[in-house]
């Protein structure tokens, strides 16, 4: 490795370029900071490259594909309705070019430099990026860790040809005949159903009492009848004891309801969770301190144990979430620049993909009442919206929880299409601090499945028009 022996004076870096880095990035050099970004990979990261986007990308053609193949009853008569995969692949490859041209574009233009190579501290005040037989050392002022995470394996099983991680899952070149999900959170959720619709053989094995957890449990019933519909099996309390391959197939054994069981597949995707991607940073050189688990404690203000070291993302505890960590990274970018902004993490939303989407946001109401409040909840069922019946939607539901006393907004859960796309104007309520009262009062227009948001707020009010109290 050929070292040279300049070392170059930045500002501020960030060590990675996906939705956190990036935005970090932009937002540090709008505020007047010169700013170097590292990435190892491809810009955008994990969510751009192989995850979020390539991810969306399949459900919404499989989306597509079922309500082809099921459209009878809206007068919709398709005959032998086919998929290509390979067009999608290419699809795929177009949108994912297109918004990582984006970013680099955006990073161009406001003059942030970004380097491509692996990123490790070799002081606190001082890091040594390496690209194959190449290093370069740079001192900074300021760091913004935005490492990002990856897909955690099963204990003694490493991915391999025929055990998948979510970005083997996304990188296949053809479907899959048939295909065990091992973990039944969001990702093996997605991407099991979105397999499921386009003909493969799915098992999911939950190793929980339920899919999903976290999300209430009327919304991860309604996901598992969906998938039910498109012939997934689904285990739960399945615990996985072994994963064996034999001609060309993958066979796993796992026990359910104190019976060993066995399922052979071509692939076994793997989705138990993610791991931070810290332990190759050399964090010991620059004195920050991380957990057991490898994520960074940081303060309010994203800030770790050394002062002028910051950290978000997937590295930091919480969900993993890209929205998140783009939120962070304008919070840590704005504290280096001295302003007084601080994470408030009350309404971070969190969405399913999956059909019926599912999105939660702020309190449930039994969090509510376990945190102190006298809770008040309104719901709204997708079967009394005319725009919900207009779509063949009728399943789904939506509920907003509030404080009786001050009539506050405090959190809401929405099962059914569009959920992702509605749960923001709960998002913002709670944000802005308003009541049931200022939803019910503001006029939504009809017919729309935005109008269901205001008819929860009316029924938690005892006003509701379309509801009998």
């Amino acid at each position: 490795m050929d070292a040279g022996n300049a070392v170059v004076e930045i500002d501020v870096v960030v060590i990675g370029a996906g939705p956190g880095g990036y935005t970090a990035a932009i937002r540090a050099a709008q505020l007047g900071r010169k700013v170097l970004v590292i990435e190892k990979g491809s810009l955008g990261g994990v969510c751009l490259n192989v995850g979020c986007i390539p991810s969306k990308i399949l459900i919404t053609a499989a989306e597509r594909f079922e309500l082809l193949s099921h459209s009878d009853e809206m007068g919709v008569e398709a005959e032998q309705v086919s998929f290509n995969f390979s067009k999608l692949l290419k699809r795929k490859h177009n949108v994912i070019q297109t918004l990582t041209s984006g970013v680099g574009s955006l990073l161009k233009g406001y003059q942030v430099q970004v380097v491509h190579g692996e990123a490790r501290f070799i002081g606190s005040k001082e890091l040594i990026v390496c690209n194959g037989e190449y290093s370069t050392s740079y001192r900074f002022n300021h760091c913004i860790i935005a490492a990002g995470s990856r897909p955690a394996e099963l204990p003694g099983l490493p991915f391999g040809d025929k055990v998948l991680s979510s970005t083997d899952a996304l990188s296949l070149d053809k479907l899959p005949e048939r295909l065990i999900v091992v973990g039944g959170g969001y990702i093996g959720i997605e991407l099991g159903q979105a397999f499921a619709k386009l003909g493969t053989k799915v098992t999911t094995l939950e190793a929980g009492a339920t899919i999903l957890p976290g999300f209430d449990k009327r919304m991860a019933n309604m996901v598992s009848r969906n998938m039910k519909k498109a012939h997934a099996d689904i285990y739960t309390g399945a615990n996985v004891k072994r994963i064996t391959t034999a001609d060309g197939e993958v066979i796993v054994m796992f026990d359910h309801s104190g019976e060993e069981k066995q399922i052979t597949a071509d692939y076994v995707l793997v989705s138990v969770g993610r791991m931070p991607n810290t332990d190759q940073l050399g964090l010991e050189a620059a004195g920050v301190e991380a957990n057991g688990k490898g994520y960074i404690e940081v303060d309010r203000q994203c800030r770790t144990n050394v002062s002028h070291i910051y950290a978000i993302g997937d590295i930091v505890p919480g969900p993993a979430l890209a929205h998140k960590a783009a939120y962070e990274g304008k919070v840590a970018a704005e504290a280096i620049a001295g302003e007084r902004r601080y994470v408030d993490y009350r309404c971070i939303p969190a969405v399913v993909f999956s059909d019926p989407e599912l999105a939660a946001v702020g309190l449930t109401e039994q969090a509510a009442h376990k945190s102190g409040y006298d809770a008040m909840v309104g719901n709204f069922s997708y079967g009394a919206n005319g725009r919900a019946l207009t779509l063949n939607a009728a399943a789904g539901m939506v509920t907003l929880v509030g404080d009786k006393k001050t009539g506050a907004v405090l959190g809401a859960q929405i099962a059914g299409p569009e959920a992702s796309n509605l749960i923001a104007e709960i998002t913002l309520a709670i944000e802005m601090g308003a009541s049931f009262e200022d939803i019910a009062l503001t006029i939504h227009a009809h017919p729309t499945l935005g109008e269901m948001i205001m008819e929860a707020a009316e029924n938690g009010l005892g006003q509701g028009i379309h509801s009998l109290h």
